[in-house]
């Protein structure tokens, strides 16, 4: 049993609060556990130079934690100046989401997904990652008129959900104090259709078994799924998912 009375395979409480905002044709309120996001999504009618005159559309993120997000203040970016998790991070959740959209498909359009920590406890990027696509739905949603049947353009879902291990003992959806401490942490990205689209793990000062790796993965395998009936949940039984 975990300080917060979880089992080793429990995913903390997850809920998803669409439509969190006025502005922002998707927005989303993500909580895992403490560990709060906010995710919104806005269509711009033009892509980055390099795709210009292509047809192709393109989907970007930004990623950053606010002040008093964690327990001591957190200085803003400022001066274009990013910290080096930060970017490291909305590279991720943009990969994560370009796997599951057809940017043929979207036209000359950019996505632009804006993932904001108003609480850490762990997990920041992974329920950055479950509240974007909510937030990508909504936002296609909105603009099908223009754009299309959002089944056309959105080919599956995506999640995302961390694992590691702590005292030899495999967990779920680790928390901050959890994270901290674990002898192996690994952040896993996944479609609903169980197509794999990132792995990131790593000893922290220590070694691990291939037979743990596939442990781990087994085990955040079924976060995932349980994620996705989530997701699905929260966007309605009519949402065209895999």
């Amino acid at each position: 049993m975990r300080p917060d009375g979880r089992k080793p395979d429990q995913l903390r409480p997850l809920t998803f609060k669409r439509r969190y905002t006025r502005q922002a044709p998707g927005s989303v309120l993500v909580r895992m556990g403490r560990t709060t996001v906010l995710c919104t999504c806005c269509v711009e009618a033009s892509v980055p130079s390099f795709l210009e005159g292509t047809g192709k559309g393109w989907l970007t993120a930004e990623y950053g934690m606010l002040p008093g997000s964690t327990n001591t203040r957190k200085p803003r970016d400022r001066g274009g100046k990013i910290d080096g998790r930060s970017v490291e991070i909305q590279r991720l959740i943009g990969r994560s989401l370009r796997a599951v959209v057809d940017l043929e498909r979207l036209g000359e359009r950019t996505l632009w997904l804006d993932c904001d920590v108003l609480e850490a406890d762990g997990g920041t990027r992974t329920a950055s990652i479950n509240g974007a696509y909510i937030a990508l739905a909504d936002a296609l949603n909105a603009n099908k008129l223009r754009i299309g049947p959002v089944s056309n353009i959105i080919r599956g879902s995506v999640a995302a959900v961390s694992v590691g291990l702590l005292n030899d003992v495999e967990l779920l959806d680790l928390d901050y104090n959890e994270d901290k401490d674990a002898e192996v942490d690994l952040n896993l990205v996944m479609t609903g259709a169980g197509q794999f689209v990132e792995v990131q793990g790593t000893g922290e000062e220590t070694t691990f078994s291939r037979g743990q790796l596939d442990r781990l993965l087994k085990l955040g395998k079924l976060g995932i799924d349980a994620i996705t009936e989530k997701q699905r949940r929260a966007l309605g039984p009519n949402w065209p998912l895999d």
